[in-house]
């Protein structure tokens, strides 16, 4: 195994190996910090994070405001006291070893209100901004108003080109390093474009030197490209480290400090960790931003494949084979159905699922009684945690705060799930994000009887190739 050397990142030098930002609580200043400790560069979530009050108790993110621009408004104050909160406690823990980074997603709501509240009342303890989720073509300006480095998440060369054309080489010395993240391998949302197949994953290795070729017409031949996605033991690496083609490379761990002791996500989901199979993981197109995800392959993507495939498309006049009357909701407005849908109704409802819900793309879903309720009401409990959300319509756009087409319900209000999933709701009923290689903790000697490490001891182990 080739040795492991810092590189230089973001104005230092640090080990090349980062930790790579969850959301929702669930990388917070503790696994930052622990990871920082051991001379990497610990991250934290700037979503919707955790904030304590004075007896070091959680804060759970109840909304009160009637409409939803109050509660976006909460949303907002919640996610900046919880920001600055970790950074705090990453700085405490990380004793000045590391860097200590803040994971931020463009696309959620009120992303750069958040970051820069974060970055005003935490000055000094953050020394960069990992942003992904959609384009951040004012990333760069974030950074260099609060002089911090960003390291922007991408998964092509193309995107990289685009926002470095647009907004980046104006801001090209607080660029501290570019983030590939494999589409068909990372965890959590995936940035694959309308012409990638989700299933039909591509080799990382020609992306990667495809964007390393792209940054070096740019000049930007010693600025890091860190690869994150699929990233397990630095031996199946080797060929990456040190290789000239590639220049500078470091590596994103997100998946594995999932199970370290400071990770706050509760022992059942730990243990449950240990006992994933390979095809475990799945990317799915549920997900309320209409990225794809990759997540647990559980009870709660289940209801969410059979509720899209329990889908009937209609008109509101006799067209073509639309020629079956059906009445849809209480007042039984009449649609027109084709007759073999027809059939395809008659069996879903004899089996209870007798409630029809109009997506935006004039079909029917249908669902039980209680999931169409908990539905609207998940609805019409929207805090804008999305700059724009398929399921409830909402977009942090003025005057009216809404995309401008129906609500959605063969999707999910993300927040609701992720919330709950991080404070210890059942595992089998919310979203469960992972890697792909998440199954590896069951065969990795490392996990032997049971054993879990401390980010710290992760890191330690992570220098040793395997």
């Amino acid at each position: 195994m080739k040795a492991i050397n810092p590189i230089r990142m973001g104005g230092v030098e640090v080990l090349p190996l980062v930790e790579g930002g969850k959301g929702v609580a669930v990388s917070n200043g503790a696994t930052c910090g622990g990871w920082a400790s051991g001379g990497g560069v610990g991250t934290f979530s700037g979503v919707n994070a955790d904030s304590y009050d004075a007896d070091g108790n959680v804060i759970r993110q109840v909304y009160h405001g009637r409409t939803r621009r109050d509660r976006h408004e909460e949303l907002v104050a919640y996610g900046i006291a919880g920001g600055i909160a970790q950074a705090r406690i990453a700085h405490e823990i990380a004793g000045g070893q590391g860097r200590i980074h803040m994971n931020v997603l463009w696309e959620m709501g009120g992303a750069e209100r958040v970051a820069r509240g974060v970055l005003e009342g935490a000055k000094g303890l953050v020394h960069g901004i990992t942003c992904g989720a959609g384009m951040p073509y004012r990333l760069g300006d974030l950074a260099r108003e609060y002089g911090v480095h960003y390291y922007p998440i991408i998964s092509s060369a193309r995107a990289f080109s685009a926002l470095w054309k647009r907004s980046y080489s104006k801001t090209r010395e607080w660029l501290g390093g570019v983030v590939y993240e494999d589409p068909w391998l990372a965890g959590g949302h995936n940035g694959l474009s309308n012409s990638e197949d989700p299933k039909r994953p591509e080799d990382p290795f020609p992306r990667v030197l495809k964007l390393r070729q792209t940054m070096n017409e740019f000049g930007l031949n010693e600025v890091p490209i860190i690869m994150a996605g699929g990233v397990w033991w630095l031996e199946e690496w080797e060929d990456w480290i040190d290789n000239p083609d590639l220049g500078p490379v470091a590596f994103q761990f997100g998946t594995r400090p999932l199970l370290t002791q400071e990770s706050p996500i509760s022992e059942e989901w730990k243990r449950r960790l240990l006992t994933l199979k390979d095809g475990d993981v799945l990317l799915q197109p549920f997900s309320p931003t209409g990225f794809y995800s990759s997540a647990v392959h559980n009870d709660f993507l289940r209801e969410l494949e059979a509720r899209n495939e329990r889908q009937v498309a209609y008109t509101t006049e006799p067209v073509g084979d639309h020629i079956a009357e059906y009445g849809v909701g209480p007042r039984k407005r009449l649609v027109y159905l084709a007759p073999h849908d027809m059939a395809r109704v008659a069996h879903w409802e004899a089996e209870g699922f007798t409630e029809a819900m109009r997506t935006p793309d004039n079909t029917l879903i249908f669902v039980t009684p209680d999931k169409a309720k908990e539905i609207v009401q998940d609805q019409v409990d929207c805090m804008g945690c999305l700059s724009h959300c398929r399921f409830s319509n909402w977009a942090q756009t003025e005057p009216d705060f809404s995309t401008g087409k129906k609500a959605d319900p063969r999707s999910f209000c993300i927040q609701k799930t992720l919330q709950d999933i991080a404070h210890g709701g059942k595992l089998d009923e919310n979203l469960m994000f992972s890697g792909h290689n998440a199954y590896r903790f069951g065969t990795d000697p490392f996990y032997s009887n049971g054993f879990v490490p401390t980010a710290k001891q992760l890191v330690e182990r992570i220098m040793t190739g395997r």
